[in-house]
This record gives structure tokens, sequence and C-alpha cells, in this order.
């Protein structure tokens, strides 16, 4: 349930919407956009929304139907926008994100984000975790691996997005990461999202291998729930009936879900259709699409690449689609930061 204030509510009339809220067994969550503040009522509990919309201040007061409350546009209508070493995510702008599937060695990434940073990417990615689908596939070099991300992006003013496969990693990231990535293995990975809405630090959830918007939204609604509101959604691809490529990128869900939420919403054509020659087409589609950045797999020497190198782009091809790419997202009203 959702109560809208009227543009001239006192901050008294707030606070006792929020204590009869409070006093009917909710939590209650207030969202301050430029027109309306929406204070959010959070349970499960029956309740006769009459008993709000007699309280002074109050505008009105909408039953939500959805399962998914704080994450809807109709708790917060305005457009969030998460910010990370200077590059926007959502509203006008897009950011872009690259670097290697995973961190092989101190000068594979080394020499990797060197080229990206001379294009003007200024958020690095890596895995240094990989959850596999096969136990004798190359599982990432651990600790070690953050290490040698978060001294290669402080020697290029870069910051790091890395994927979190546990609870128990959270301190260790803590230390090193910028970003926490939440693949799509662990979308519903539950008690990881809870602890996620604790961490005061921006986190990319990637969209589950079957799993709909509305489940997508579900699992950004724990990590909301929590107190973190720093949510960047990614699709990555669905799994379908077609095995041309890994998965099938749905761009349909560019314009589903930014319609159904305000989190920015990227695109990761790289795991999206697992081949080089169709990661470009499918990025400068994303970006017409009116994506809020895109996440893209990029290795100085893909063809040695100990994961997904035939999905990696080459420097020079990113620099070519990172040019394309700022030439078509202002034609959809996007700015590449």
């Amino acid at each position: 349930m959702l109560v809208v204030m009227n543009s001239n509510a006192t901050e008294e009339q707030i606070a006792n919407v929020v204590k009869s809220i409070e006093s009917k067994g909710f939590e209650a969550r207030i969202s301050r956009g430029e027109i309306k503040i929406v204070i959010s009522a959070i349970g499960s509990k029956l309740t006769d929304k009459r008993d709000f919309e007699l309280l002074s201040g109050v505008t009105e007061v909408i039953q939500l139907t959805t399962s998914y409350k704080l994450t809807t546009r109709a708790f917060k209508s305005d457009d969030t926008i998460v910010e990370v070493n200077g590059v926007k995510f959502g509203g006008k702008y897009a950011g872009m994100i690259a670097g290697p599937c995973a961190v092989e060695t101190y000068e594979q990434v080394d020499e990797t984000a060197k080229k990206l940073s001379e294009i003007g990417v200024k958020i690095l990615r890596g895995g240094a975790f990989k959850p596999r689908t096969s136990p004798y596939a190359f599982q990432g070099i651990g600790e070690e691996g953050l290490k040698i991300l978060r001294s290669v992006a402080d020697k290029y003013g870069m910051a790091i997005a890395t994927e979190i496969i546990d609870v128990s990693q959270i301190d260790m990231f803590m230390k090193y990461v910028d970003i926490f990535q939440v693949g799509a293995r662990n979308m519903q990975n539950f008690n990881l999202l809870k602890e996620l809405g604790t961490v005061h630090k921006p986190i990319i959830l990637k969209r589950g291998l079957s799993s709909t918007y509305e489940e997508w939204l579900m699992s950004a609604e724990y990590i909301m729930a929590g107190g973190n509101g720093q949510i960047i959604l990614c699709e990555r691809g669905i799994r379908t009936f077609e095995t041309y490529t890994r998965n099938t990128l749905d761009l349909a869900a560019i314009p589903v879900v930014k319609k159904l939420s305000h989190l920015p919403v990227i695109v990761d054509p790289s795991h999206g259709t697992g081949l080089r020659d169709k990661v470009e087409p499918m990025s400068r589609a994303a970006v017409a699409g009116g994506c809020d950045g895109l996440i893209i797999e990029v290795h100085y020497n893909p063809d040695c690449a100990l994961c997904d190198g035939a999905q990696s782009l080459y420097p020079e091809q990113y620099k070519q689609l990172y040019d394309e790419i700022k030439q078509i997202a202002p034609i959809v009203g996007k700015e590449i930061l």
C-alpha cells in the first residue's frame, strides 16, 4: 500500500502518517520525489485504506496489486540514478562497464585495463570468483583476483565491478570492490540478497536464466527492503529452445522493466549472445532501445582467455563500438558518461 502526500504536507503530517502505518504493524518507507512524497506500507497484513485516507496531508492511498512495492514506479516515479566513479546509470545517462570475463594474471588485467582506460572506460569488470556449470571449469583465483583488480583499477583511476557468490564473501568484498554483482544463478539466493540490502554499495542484479520480469523485480525488492536502493538491473539473456546463441537476449526487457520500475536497466550482450560477432550489433540495439548502460567483456588477447574468450571483444573492436554507441545514444535522449 502506498500513501501519497499532497505537495504542501508538513513534516509533522508526514511523521503522523508514518506513526499510523507503524501502529498497524507495517514498516514505513518514505520516497521523496521532485513532485510528491510517497510513503510505502510494507507488510502482508490486511487493513482498511480508509484509515489512512482521512489523515491530514494525504492525497490518496493506493492499494498495490503487485508483490513488489519499493521497486515499482508507483513508489518512486522519478528514475533512480546510480553513480559510481563519475559514471551514471539511469535517467538520461547510460554507463559503460568493460573488462575480461575472469581475472587470470596481473599482466592480463593491467594490459586490458590500460587499453580500456585510454578509450574512456571508468569501471572495470572482471571475475575473481566464477560460478560455473561444470565443476571442472576454471573457477577464478579468488581473493588474489580481487587484489589484482583493485591494484590495476587504482593505477588507472577506475572503479571495480565483480561478482559475489556467497554471503561469507561480503566482508572481503567491502575491502576491494566498488560494485557488487549478483550473477544469474544467484538472482534468487535470498539470503545473499537480504545481506546485500545492508551493504552501502551499488548492486548489479542480473536476471536469472529462466526468470520472469516479476521474479527479477521481486529479487531487487529483497535488496531494497534491506535499505539499499542502489540497484542496477542487468538483462543478460534467458534460456530458450534456441541453441545457436548462448542465451536469448531479451531486449524487450528494457522498455517493459523501465515502465514497471524506477531502477536503471543495463544489458550484457556478451553473455546474452556468447558470440563475439553478435556482441556489437546487440549492443547497438540495446542502446537504441533505451538501456541505461552496457557491461561488455573485453580481453587484450581473447584467443588465449581461460574463460569465455569467444564472446570477448578485442580492445580495438570495443573502441569502434564505443564510438558508435556515443553517436547512437543522443538519438534516444541518452548521454554516455
